[in-house]
């Protein structure tokens, strides 16, 4: 299973936020920052715009789930790393990035502003390999390594729980090993943030899918039956189950865009959902879903 370098950022908020001093202000910012920036909040008990600024840093990073970090230095108390790099007046704010300064401000801020700094921050240290590993994954599912992917799949969701991409993934994984139920009880538990993405219908669209193939009937008996009847439309459309749960996708894109033609109305427009629900379980640019959205619009706007 491929190893991600990201840390993990369904880490609880003591992990990304923690009060530092002169002695450990290396280890806490300098070398803290050369994997995630690390925001540094001077502060003091005293200071009244300091009561208003540092909580709404804590929120903001905490937010950012891992991303960056915050380090809190009590001024007070801490002379000495205040001293070097000169901080006249307090709220102060650095951000520092692989071992050095990227950025900063002094005073309170608006708290649009605030989110504003700590979104700009992490984005400096990128996606810590997520996209890669997704890409891999998927790689895994097509080429047949349902449980590695799953794993994959699994090891990213640990780092960013509210990745769609990673979620529908991880069901369209168990669809591969033929657990609809986990499947589902994945879906019915989805983030409700991500609930809706597109990556997560997909894999919703998929799972139904399945449930159908499971109640497909034979090719060759449903051929003859359409071939029998042209006009019988729910030979036609269970034919187009079972070309589908045989893997020939392009033939079932086929019969629904036939039995569109003949009766675009049928059993409130069956065939078109069916089409829709194809479309979203294969790839944007995937030939059969270019040529049966082209022609199915011919076909609506003709």
């Amino acid at each position: 299973m491929l190893e991600l370098n990201a840390k993990p950022k369904a880490a609880p908020a003591g992990g990304m936020i923690k009060d530092s001093s002169d002695m450990t202000f290396m280890a806490d910012v300098v070398d803290a920052s050369k994997e995630v920036p690390v925001i540094v909040d001077f502060w003091a008990p005293w200071c009244g715009p300091c009561k208003q600024l540092g909580p709404q840093l804590e929120a903001a990073v905490t937010a950012a789930a891992g991303k960056v970090k915050m380090v809190k230095i009590n001024v007070d108390e801490n002379p000495g790393i205040s001293g070097q790099l000169r901080i006249q007046s307090i709220p102060t704010v650095y951000a520092f990035f692989d071992g050095k300064p990227v950025d900063g401000f002094q005073g309170a801020i608006s708290g649009s502003e605030v989110k504003a700094f700590v979104a700009k921050l992490a984005e400096l240290a990128g996606d810590g390999g997520l996209a890669e590993a997704l890409a891999a994954a998927e790689t895994m599912l097509d080429e047949g390594a349902a449980v590695d992917a799953a794993e994959t799949f699994a090891a990213i969701l640990e780092e960013d729980a509210g990745n769609p991409t990673a979620y529908g993934g991880l069901v369209r994984a168990h669809l591969a090993l033929d657990n609809l139920d986990q499947a589902e009880a994945l879906l019915n538990a989805a983030p409700a943030a991500i609930a809706t993405a597109k990556e997560v219908e997909a894999a919703r669209a998929a799972l139904d899918l399945k449930r159908q193939a499971a109640k497909a009937g034979p090719v060759d008996a449903l051929r003859a039956a359409v071939a029998a009847d042209p006009a019988d439309a729910q030979s036609r459309y269970d034919l187009a189950l079972a070309l589908h749960a045989e893997g020939d996708v392009e033939g079932a894109v086929d019969a629904l865009l036939e039995l569109f033609r003949r009766d675009r109305e049928w059993n409130e427009g069956a065939a078109k959902t069916q089409l829709f629900k194809i479309f979203d379980t294969l790839k944007p640019q995937d030939p059969i879903v270019l040529k049966g959205r082209r022609k199915l619009s011919s076909m609506i706007f003709a």
